[in-house]
């Protein structure tokens, strides 16, 4: 398969530091965005620490494919699910240990949303917190990826008028992260990637900034990765820049 890729990061028009890591991975064809949370450098460290990991793990388990894996295989998914569930398992136990063992990063934590281009029928999708995945296709715009969030789980137990969504006082808690436990439940799908399908994996920072429409119309209007990337950034920016904002965009193509 061939893939064109681009990431970019950005700090914000409000924060004097950036808690957002990406990776791009593309020998592994693996990419991940991750938002940490904890204060001072914290949350940068948490999300260094899960975009390394998870890079590190599919270089190893890349080298050697009979080397033991930390977690036991889920019978209820493919080879290629569990080694990216696992991956996000291993970034997990490794926050949390910090997090335990140093008192200055107690708290520290981390969302992420990790795509692997297993192979050329078969796109996998992992996530953990209120990052983002979504995916253009034929000129329209899908969200993957289910926020782990307080406002979603309300949105899902009973209807919220657009005027409630907006005054919602606890839009930035999240229910589900890296670091909080010493295991996570990752969730994990699937795509059946198509020519010219173009991933976006994003934080928050994008998403709560940027609405759905937007992020169409730029991917609808710029063929260029790149230059996509430095729109919808400039575009969170714009809007108000209120958070950390990290985008990473992927398009596959059939070898």
């Amino acid at each position: 398969m061939r893939l064109e890729v681009s990431g970019q990061t950005h700090v914000g028009m409000k924060r004097n530091h950036n808690e957002d890591n990406l990776l791009l991975l593309p020998e592994e064809r693996v990419f991940v965005v991750a938002d940490g949370m904890g204060g001072h450098s914290s949350g940068e460290i948490a999300s260094k620490i899960a975009v390394d990991e998870v890079g590190e793990f599919f270089r190893m388990t890349s080298q050697d494919q009979d080397i033991t894996w930390p977690y036991k295989m889920d019978k209820q998914k493919n080879y290629d699910e569990n080694r990216l569930a696992v991956a996000v398992k291993l970034a997990n136990q490794r926050i949390f240990e910090k997090a335990s063992a140093e008192t200055k990063f107690k708290g520290m934590g981390t969302t992420i949303v990790t795509v692997y281009f297993a192979k050329d029928n078969e796109v996998v999708i992992g996530h953990v917190g209120d990052s983002r995945v979504y995916f253009f296709r034929d000129g329209q715009l899908r969200q993957i990826t289910e926020d782990h969030s307080l406002l979603n789980d309300y949105l899902k137990a009973k209807k919220l008028t657009p005027e409630e969504i907006e005054n919602f006082p606890h839009k930035n808690v999240i229910v589900r992260a890296l670091g909080m436990k010493d295991n996570v439940v990752v969730d994990v799908n699937r795509v059946e990637p198509r020519p010219g399908d173009i991933f976006l994996l994003c934080s928050d920072g994008l998403s709560g900034m940027v609405t759905d429409e937007q992020i169409q119309t730029v991917l609808q209007n710029t063929k260029d990765l790149d230059k996509a990337c430095a729109q919808l950034i400039d575009s969170a920016n714009a809007n108000g820049g209120n958070d950390n904002v990290t985008a990473v965009l992927a398009r596959f193509e059939p070898a």
